[in-house]
């Protein structure tokens, strides 16, 4: 009989891995998206997703664009000799006349009119009532924001930041304070275009 809650287990864990599989998202490197700016070893590409098809990909059903959250995949690529640090580094998306900073993905679910943790007393209703899902709360959307701290040499790192705006046109991603490991010295800033290049 001890068997059993042991098998039971190990078919919950496959699940469990077999959804997870089912939900990779992967991008191509840098250099084959049309957004990219290389600044000395390295490269930034930056990607908006803004229609259903690219948004399916990354989140599912959730298309954030439909609650006002533009997603921007940023993917740096490090080909030089030493690491980069992005502790400090700061990202806007930008358009003629305006900044918009980026959100935090915890942030998200508050947009929708969730109201935050509250330190007063609760009163429990009398009966409970169904709750809505909260389509900004996907767990996508948390797992899939732009977390990485620094970035060793011949290594890479992506992830998405999420701006309360529509896309513009003429609207870059400006990027800061990357600083190189050994030296401390700041990597000159980046502006990556989200438009894609016109054809000559």
């Amino acid at each position: 009989m001890a068997r059993k809650p042991l098998i039971l287990a190990l078919c919950g864990v496959a699940a469990a891995a077999f959804l997870l599989g089912q939900n990779t998202f992967k991008h191509g490197p840098a250099s084959s998206y049309p957004s990219v700016q290389t600044i000395g070893k390295l490269k930034i590409a930056a990607v908006r997703y803004e229609s259903d098809t690219d948004t399916k990909q990354a989140f599912g059903k959730v298309n954030p664009n439909e609650y006002g959250i533009l997603p921007v995949l940023l993917i740096f690529e490090n080909a030089g000799d030493q690491t980069l640090l992005l502790d400090r580094m700061k990202v806007a998306y930008q358009y003629p006349g305006n900044e918009v900073l980026p959100m935090a993905a915890t942030d998200l679910p508050y947009l929708m009119g969730v109201k935050r943790p509250g330190s007063g007393p609760k009163y429990p209703m009398p009966i409970p009532l169904p709750k809505k899902k909260n389509p900004l709360a996907a767990i996508e959307l948390q797992t899939r924001a732009f977390g990485a701290k620094s970035i060793i040499k011949n290594d890479s790192a992506s992830g998405f930041f999420y701006f309360e705006t529509r896309y513009r046109k003429s609207a870059v991603i400006y990027i800061t304070g990357i600083r190189e490991a050994i030296t401390n010295k700041e990597v000159f800033f980046a502006e990556v275009p989200l438009d894609e290049p016109t054809p000559e």
